[in-house]
């Protein structure tokens, strides 16, 4: 089983320009998801939205061409990739001839459909989406829509995750709200560094909190784990402690690298939010 320690996160990258499918390492969701409770049946379905900034390949007369990309991998698959990983596997692309964009489309969905199902019986998919530079004026910015928590003038004083913070309204009828903050922050599982997130909960069931819930994702402030494993913790948490009827939790991170991370989980199925950066993105 490979590790955060193992890849090549906070150590010294050669970077390869030539397409190498090989850059790419899964991590296994598992060990996190038994750690906050979730295990192998996790009460949640969702996906990681990624977006790809600078993704750039030759034609085969050598011209660079650029576009965006936007991936979808599902929050069943087995693994999650780790992100430094990624952006060597993007940038392998830069000095690759390729006939059009159709071929680097087909290489992505293979190669990252094969990382994230690796080691599972059931071989899926993961969802990939090119916009070429016609389509760059038509990329939107949108804020995640809610109730602001950081109106609350609260006070502070948890940096590491403390759950205890939350309580919700459980002898009162149901409230069906949708609630934002942009004051995530966690750290990196490996190099320490920041990770600057907004965040949005949508629930219905006992009205919770609001300045205890501020204060709880305040509380995310120095702990370190990966974007997917603090939305998947900070659901569990909200999950557990103030046991809503219906819950969804979407975390939109600032890029690194040129990539952001947009993780999703939700207990009931449907439609994925629309993958549209914040200001901040």
């Amino acid at each position: 089983m490979q590790t955060p320690e193992q890849s090549q996160l906070g150590k010294s990258s050669a970077y390869v320009d030539q397409y190498d499918a090989s850059l790419l390492f899964p991590l296994p969701r598992l060990t996190k998801r038994e750690e906050i409770g979730a295990g192998s049946n996790p009460p949640f379905f969702g996906a990681d939205l990624w977006t790809a900034f600078e993704l750039s390949w030759l034609n085969l007369r050598g011209k660079p061409q650029v576009a965006l990309m936007h991936f979808t991998i599902p929050c069943e698959t087995p693994n999650l990739i780790e992100s430094k990983s990624f952006k060597l596997y993007l940038n392998s692309f830069n000095n690759t001839r390729f006939a059009d964009a159709s071929e680097v489309l087909a290489l992505l969905r293979t190669d990252l459909a094969e990382a994230a199902w690796r080691g599972s019986e059931s071989k899926g998919s993961v969802g990939v989406r090119l916009l070429e530079a016609e389509q760059f004026e038509a990329q939107k910015v949108h804020e995640l829509d809610g109730l602001l928590l950081d109106r609350l003038d609260v006070e502070c004083t948890q940096y590491t995750p403390a759950p205890e913070l939350l309580t919700a309204k459980q002898d009162e009828p149901p409230v069906t709200e949708s609630l934002v903050s942009h004051l995530l922050k966690s750290n990196c599982l490996v190099t320490g560094q920041p990770d600057w997130g907004s965040v949005q909960i949508q629930y219905s069931g006992g009205q919770i909190d609001q300045e205890g819930l501020l204060q709880y994702l305040v509380s995310f402030r120095n702990h370190n784990e990966f974007h997917e494993q603090c939305v998947e913790r900070i659901f569990m948490d909200i999950w557990a402690r103030c046991k809503p009827i219906k819950l969804s939790v979407y975390a939109r991170y600032t890029r690194r690298g040129g990539l952001d991370i947009n993780p999703f989980r939700t207990s009931h199925p449907g439609a994925l939010p629309a993958n549209v950066r914040t200001a901040r993105q």
